[in-house]
């Protein structure tokens, strides 16, 4: 693991003083929101890969604390074995295909894209550190595992309500033909 944490630290350190990753362009590669332009490959690759860890990681873990609230152990290694390729690549075809918010071709409707991709962003890590930290701390035990889940249902459902009114940074709706600016 930590050969891979080197080369992919390696690897994004490259591509971003060659300012081949999002946020790190040369200059601003979206003025306008509603723009329609091609949207280059570097990005869809980024944008691929990070709905890929957000998504499995939280579906996997949700799975994991289901299934240990109802057979009463927890099989979350065998889960994630078993579960983490098949569901990545579920989310890497679908990138590749452009399904997926700020994946797609073209970089028109990025206004609202943004929202969703920086919504999840808030809500998954937040949501992952807290179930992290109960589970560390709490005892096992089905009622715990009741608790982690609804806590952690909850600040997914929270901060997504925060994100959908604009709350959260790079959350607020981009009106057409609005400026990209930086919030």
């Amino acid at each position: 693991m930590g050969l891979w944490l080197l080369a992919v630290l390696i690897g994004t350190g490259i591509a971003g003083l060659l300012g081949k990753l999002p946020g790190v362009e040369p200059r601003p590669y979206i003025i306008r929101f509603t723009e329609d332009r091609p949207n280059p490959l570097y990005r869809r690759i980024c944008y691929t890969l990070a709905w890929s860890e957000l998504i499995t990681y939280a579906v996997l873990n949700v799975s994991g604390l289901i299934d240990a609230i109802i057979g009463g152990k927890w099989h979350l290694q065998q889960i994630y074995t078993f579960g983490y390729f098949p569901l990545a690549g579920l989310i890497w075809l679908l990138g590749v295909l452009g399904r997926l918010p700020r994946v797609k071709s073209s970089t028109k409707g990025e206004g609202d894209e943004r929202r969703y991709f920086y919504g999840t962003v808030w809500a998954v890590p937040l949501a992952q550190g807290v179930l992290w930290v109960l589970w560390v701390t709490l005892p096992r035990g089905r009622l715990t595992d009741v608790i982690e889940l609804v806590v952690f249902l909850a600040i997914i459902a929270f901060m997504g309500s925060l994100s959908a009114r604009g709350l959260l940074y790079r959350t607020r709706r981009i009106l057409p033909g609005e400026l990209a600016i930086s919030d």
